[in-house]
């Protein structure tokens, strides 16, 4: 039985509101409903190992959901982060830190690792994925370009990859190119039928 089919008699609900992360669901068919709008803040141990942030983002967040779930439901939570030589890059705070950040991945090679919650009532499943990815060398009026005509302060490490930094600036993905743009959606495939068998 194929996973929509057996997702017919679940709630599988999406607590995030990346439009990335919706897109990659629904083009691979996976039925879902967003769930109502929460906060949650988005805090670490400083000790936690950098390659280990998203899963615990992706456990608080999950936990942080206001009210019980039904017995029909699952919910689905995620965090990414940009790593580059053991430090985390998360969402850049202004114009200058995203400029800060595109200026030290460039010519670089960095790991992005998108930590991923599935829960019900009863049960939970956290799995990750990580992807390394090489930017060319880019030039500022390039970075600069980019930040001024995309924005990109709602994304890890200041890049979308489906962006024209990807087209123009990605030399090389080894991994799972829709991790890098938010959630590993085949991975979430796979975990998801798992998690209905269990």
């Amino acid at each position: 039985m194929l996973l929509h089919e057996r997702l017919r008699n679940r709630r599988l609900l999406l607590a995030s509101q990346s439009p990335r992360r919706r897109e990659l669901l629904t083009a691979c068919g996976i039925p879902y409903e967003l769930a109502p709008q929460y906060d949650c803040e988005e805090r670490y141990p400083a000790s936690l190992p950098p390659e280990e942030v998203p899963a615990f983002l992706s456990q608080l967040k999950s936990e942080a959901c206001p009210r019980p779930l039904a017995a029909d439901e699952i919910l689905l939570t995620a965090d990414t982060v940009v790593v580059l030589r053991g430090e985390v890059l998360g969402k850049p705070l202004d114009r200058a830190d995203a400029l800060g950040m595109l200026r030290r991945l460039s010519g670089a090679v960095h790991t992005v690792v998108t930590g991923v919650t599935l829960r019900t009532a009863d049960r939970r499943r956290t799995f990750t994925a990580r992807s390394e990815v090489r930017f060319r060398p880019l030039a500022e009026e390039e970075i600069a370009y980019y930040v001024d005509t995309f924005r990109p302060f709602d994304k890890a490490g200041s890049y979308g990859i489906q962006e024209w930094i990807g087209y123009a600036a990605i030399e090389r993905i080894e991994g799972s190119f829709y991790n890098v743009m938010g959630l590993p959606i085949q991975k979430v495939y796979v975990e998801l039928e798992r998690f209905l068998q269990e």
